[in-house]
């Protein structure tokens, strides 16, 4: 859910910098099996145990919602450590880049489809914060050959407020709890919304950009061949 994929650490025998820059160097030598990588490992693991947890006993046990509640607690908490890892000691895996997004959508999608399966949330709210994160993470793709888009404010807003909302949909509140929910929820959805148009205009501008900087360095190639014809049609006509 971060804006930088989590990836991890160094097998390289070197030791990181803190704070420094990913590079090259960073990605080829990180291990595969380091602190980052096996958080974001375990919240994959946790999908299944949450979808047990939330759907035993029917769906409706309070005491096993907690417990599911309890596991998607945890999802996110690896979310953010595994993120701060990568991002402080420069450590980075291919496995990581692509395992990051994939455990993060996860475990929401998990958790909204089973809420709309027990009828806590309707399905048009699934459908809607879906649709927006499985189409913003392919967008990142289309572009990415130009730049990548950054994480914005608002879309770490709308993050928080999704966790923050989605967990009190899979505890058992009652009373004036069960309502703040259904406006958490509201202001999650508004956010998710907003900041996904906002994406898709980055996206636009950026992919623009990067197309009309790509046809001028063709035609600064295609200018330069040019003219090297010309000055050696020269020098064969003075022979």
């Amino acid at each position: 859910m971060t804006g930088v994929p989590a990836s991890a650490a160094g097998g390289s025998g070197t030791k990181p910098v803190r704070g420094g820059k990913l590079g090259t160097a960073a990605v080829n030598q990180a291990s595969l099996w380091n602190i980052a990588n096996i958080l974001t490992m375990v919240r994959l693991l946790l999908v299944p145990g949450f979808v047990m947890l939330l759907l035993h006993n029917g769906g409706y046990d309070p005491a096993w919602r907690s417990f599911a509640w309890a596991a998607f607690a945890v999802a996110m908490i690896t979310d953010l450590f595994d993120g701060h890892l990568a991002r402080t000691y420069n450590l980075v895996t291919d496995f990581g880049k692509i395992a990051d997004p994939i455990a993060d959508k996860a475990i929401m999608g998990a958790a909204l489809i089973c809420l709309s399966y027990l009828g806590d949330l309707p399905w048009w709210v699934t459908g809607v914060i879906l649709f927006r994160e499985i189409g913003i993470t392919l967008m990142r793709f289309w572009v990415i050959r130009h730049a990548v888009i950054p994480a914005s404010r608002g879309g770490k807003m709308k993050t928080l407020a999704q966790g923050t909302a989605v967990g009190m949909y899979v505890l058992a509140l009652t009373g004036p709890l069960a309502t703040l929910r259904f406006w958490v929820m509201a202001v999650a959805v508004v956010l998710t919304v907003v900041t996904g148009l906002d994406y898709v205009r980055q996206a636009v501008v950026l992919r623009r950009k990067g197309l009309a900087a790509e046809r001028a360095v063709a035609a600064g190639r295609a200018s330069g061949a040019s003219a090297s014809a010309r000055a050696s049609d020269s020098a064969e006509a003075e022979r």
